[in-house]
């Protein structure tokens, strides 16, 4: 296939995706096309057994998804198509803003495919915009590099770094028009997302769009389980708001150790009529666009049963960064 085929069949393919009413099974079929396309060109499958394919990458703070997993990503149906959504739309909406520029992006972890490059140049050309990647995986770069030149698409990226996003310094932040940086899981566990923010955001324009915008993570009781045709959550309160506490730091690009803990006095709750505790992440991806419970990996809900009777007044949250990224809980009486 030819350079001007390949890419007509891309944008064609994406452009069914972003139609609202693509139905999931077209949805599925499309990805899945363009994931054995991609693996053909790279021999990299995301399922094979290698060591060094399944290794997750030890950061500064926490880990990034080794290659296989990475490579998986793409096959996340709903995610991708939300993500390759709020891509195109921040582009345009960054076009309107600045009509004389081309629209700087860069890309943050971006896997064996980087597919918000491989899946967006074909709507645009690279006049338009122009992407910067940061991968601390060298062997995940090789294949993204490679990918991208297979695809000739070389001439859409002005950067390739190898480096860890948690302690990376932007060369020319300021240029930058969009952030993108999906390094995340559900319950924030283990990624680097939020560490990511934290050295990142500083460093960019002050009006740079974001995606994923945020993540919120909010707790909720239920007297039966999710699984129950009869199940209705009561949210409770909102755990974790990524941005609103990276906001409220004031030592400038260091992430702490810890976010503050978040008291949730649960005595004074009834918590006696309830069987459930469930924690949910929302992905706020870009405008409007948000994941939410099980549309993702990303949103998998944690469901706990509460033994009763239940002796404790309060249950304190605290989200560690410090080598293991990871959310906990403890009980007081």
């Amino acid at each position: 296939m030819n350079k001007n085929a390949t890419a007509i069949n891309i944008k064609e393919k994406v452009s069914t995706l972003l139609k609202s009413n693509t139905q999931q099974a077209e949805v599925e079929n499309l990805i899945n096309e363009i994931h054995t396309y991609f693996r053909e060109l790279t021999q990299l499958t995301g399922f094979d057994n290698n060591i060094e394919h399944l290794a997750a990458v030890t950061t500064a703070k926490g880990k990034a998804l080794g290659l296989n997993h990475a490579a998986q990503c793409l096959l996340d149906y709903k995610r991708t198509v939300k993500f390759l959504k709020a891509m195109i739309m921040a582009i345009k909406e960054k076009q309107q803003h600045h009509p004389d520029e081309t629209i700087q992006v860069f890309y943050a972890g971006c896997g064996p495919y980087a597919p918000f490059v491989t899946l967006i140049t074909p709507h645009f050309s690279p006049e338009e915009v122009q992407f910067s990647l940061l991968e601390i995986n060298d062997k995940s770069l090789e294949y993204a590099k490679n990918l991208i030149q297979k695809l000739e698409l070389t001439n859409y990226v002005t950067n390739y770094y190898t480096a860890d996003a948690v302690t990376f310094n932007i060369p020319e932040a300021e240029k930058y028009h969009i952030l993108f940086s999906e390094t995340l899981d559900a319950l924030l566990y283990r990624e680097c997302y939020v560490p990511i923010l934290f050295n990142l955001l500083p460093q960019l324009s002050e009006g740079v769009a974001v995606i994923p915008e945020n993540v919120l993570i909010k707790m909720s009781l239920s007297v039966n389980p999710i699984a129950d045709s009869r199940h209705i959550t009561e949210e409770i309160d909102t755990i974790i708001d990524v941005r609103k506490a990276i906001a409220l730091n004031t030592v400038d690009t260091i992430a702490p150790g810890q976010l503050p803990n978040k008291k949730i006095a649960i005595k004074s709750l009834n918590i006696e009529q309830y069987n459930y505790l469930i924690l949910d992440t929302l992905v706020h991806v870009y405008g409007n666009i948000w994941l939410t419970r099980n549309e993702s990996s990303l949103t998998i809900p944690l469901e706990m049963g509460i033994e009763h009777p239940f002796h404790f007044n309060s249950i304190v949250y605290t989200y560690q960064m410090d080598s293991d990224v990871q959310l906990k809980y403890s009980l007081e009486k």
